[in-house]
């Protein structure tokens, strides 16, 4: 029986099969684009630097709530254990290496909700930039056909919500935890020029 799950994968196999134009850069974009995710949490590092303890938090944060949201994915992709959409389509159009794991929801899509969030509270405009690369990262993954339409937005959305709830509950300890350590030896680290920046 097609569900609307599978006629949604079909449509978008379907319009990857008519753009072999395409093909190259959104492959690269779906087996590498995690490297633009570790610059994008860099630079919100970096911005952070010369913006107040609170910027820095949320920067130092980001990280941490990435590592988690993919840890807390493992487990649910496992007990969900849903076939990628090749094995039940094995006709489909596939651009990437085949995996053995289960398809939802996918890792990169919960990498890049849980980064895009973070770095909202860092900038809004990189927070902007971010969201923007995490939707392409989604549409990629099921273009390429590794995923179905709804293990993107579940990923999303997991990795959103986790970096939502990281910030919320840890963003004050970890305020103090940088006001303190800009007045240390590792102030270059965390301020620019070293020198301590009050929280605003």
């Amino acid at each position: 029986m097609v569900t609307h799950a599978d006629d949604a994968f079909q449509q978008v196999n379907e319009f990857a099969r008519q753009t072999g134009w395409l093909h190259a850069p959104v492959t690269a974009y779906a087996k590498y684009g995690i490297v633009l995710f570790a610059v994008l949490l860099v630079i919100g590092w970096w911005l952070a630097r010369s913006g107040p303890a609170r910027a820095m938090a949320a920067a130092l944060l980001a990280p941490i709530s990435t590592v988690l949201a993919v840890a807390i994915n493992q487990p649910i992709v496992k007990h969900v254990a849903e076939a990628r959409p090749y094995v039940v389509h094995p006709g489909a159009l596939v651009l990437v290496a085949k995996s053995t794991d289960a398809s939802f929801p996918s890792d990169h899509a919960t990498m890049a909700g849980a980064v895009a969030v973070g770095l909202f509270f860092v900038s809004w405009r990189l927070g902007l930039v971010a969201t923007t690369c995490a939707v392409l990262m989604a549409a990629s993954r099921v273009y390429v056909g590794a995923h179905y339409p709804q293990d993107v937005v579940a990923g999303l959305a997991l990795g959103g919500v986790v970096a939502l709830l990281v910030y919320l509950l840890l963003h004050s300890p970890t305020i103090w935890l940088v006001k303190r350590l800009r007045a240390t030896r590792l102030g270059p680290v965390l301020a620019s020029g070293g020198t301590a920046i009050p929280a605003v």
